[in-house]
């Protein structure tokens, strides 16, 4: 397998061209893709929009997933050019989470809970010519499908309440928050402790080091591997400011994200 040049450098991973159908996404540190690889198999198999995975067999290494690219803007791109309005990306979103939750647990014996994306916003999902694809499994988990709905919002409250980030970001997120909500609502809401188990989750993530940049290739295709839930386009400064920023920091942020969510709902 001959590896090309670097596409894209997430969180966790950097991908890497393979040829023009494929790319390779590696976890750095030797992070092991074989659960994320696993999950993505199994919604693949009940019909969810998923990247299509590569072979994967004795010789490929653990932290490698071969992926094929993926073309067209992201939910987050075609917001902020305006292509689509809130309203809409608040229909798909929520669209693409309920059918989500609609998949059984692959390993929980719990009979309620479900496959858990756990950062699905606009960035994560590539609008293709076949469709929305929902990329970046790497935060997946079962449980509780209001957990995941909480997420996403917390997600758009941090970025509305974030005073780092750009005025435009800041609207675009609180707009598509509040067009969210009613159909979060319509699906069963979220509480209290989801939001507040949502906040934990988020800040223990942010203080590890929080996100590095990441790029996309000259064909606009994308590669697999999520941003660090900032819907908006401030991308490199936020980040820096993020790895820099101590958990105080973060939970102030986060605590004013969850009254935000409060509020709204």
């Amino acid at each position: 397998m001959r590896i090309g040049e670097l596409l894209g450098a997430g969180r966790t991973a950097d991908v890497y061209a393979l040829d023009e159908n494929w790319v390779l996404r590696r976890n750095r540190d030797g992070l092991d893709a074989t659960h994320e690889w696993a999950v993505m198999s199994y919604l693949s198999a009940h019909g969810y929009p998923v990247p299509r995975l590569g072979p994967r067999d004795a010789t490929t290494a653990p932290c490698d997933l071969v992926l094929r690219r993926l073309t067209g803007p992201t939910m987050l791109e075609s917001l902020e050019s305006g292509d689509l309005t809130a309203s809409e990306v608040a229909t798909v979103l929520a669209g693409l989470l309920a059918e989500l939750h609609t998949v059984p647990a692959r390993l929980s014996p719990q009979p309620e809970d479900r496959i858990l994306h756990l950062d699905l916003h606009p960035g994560n999902v590539v609008l293709t010519p076949r469709g929305p694809v929902v990329i970046d499994w790497s935060d997946t988990a079962e449980g509780a499908p209001a957990l995941d709905r909480a997420m996403t919002a917390l997600i758009l409250a941090r970025t509305a309440v974030d005073p780092r980030a750009r005025d435009a970001a800041s609207a675009c997120a609180l707009a598509l928050l509040n067009a969210l909500v009613p159909h979060f609502s319509a699906s069963g809401g979220m509480r209290a402790a989801h939001l507040a188990e949502a906040a934990a989750r988020r800040t223990a993530d942010a203080t590890r080091g929080g996100a590095a940049h990441k790029r996309h290739d000259s064909n606009n295709s994308h590669d697999e591997d999520g941003g660090d839930g900032s819907i908006g386009g401030n991308g490199g400064d936020v980040r820096a400011h993020r790895k820099r920023s101590d958990s105080r920091d973060e939970a102030d942020l986060f605590g004013r994200a969850v009254a935000l969510v409060t509020e709204v709902m």
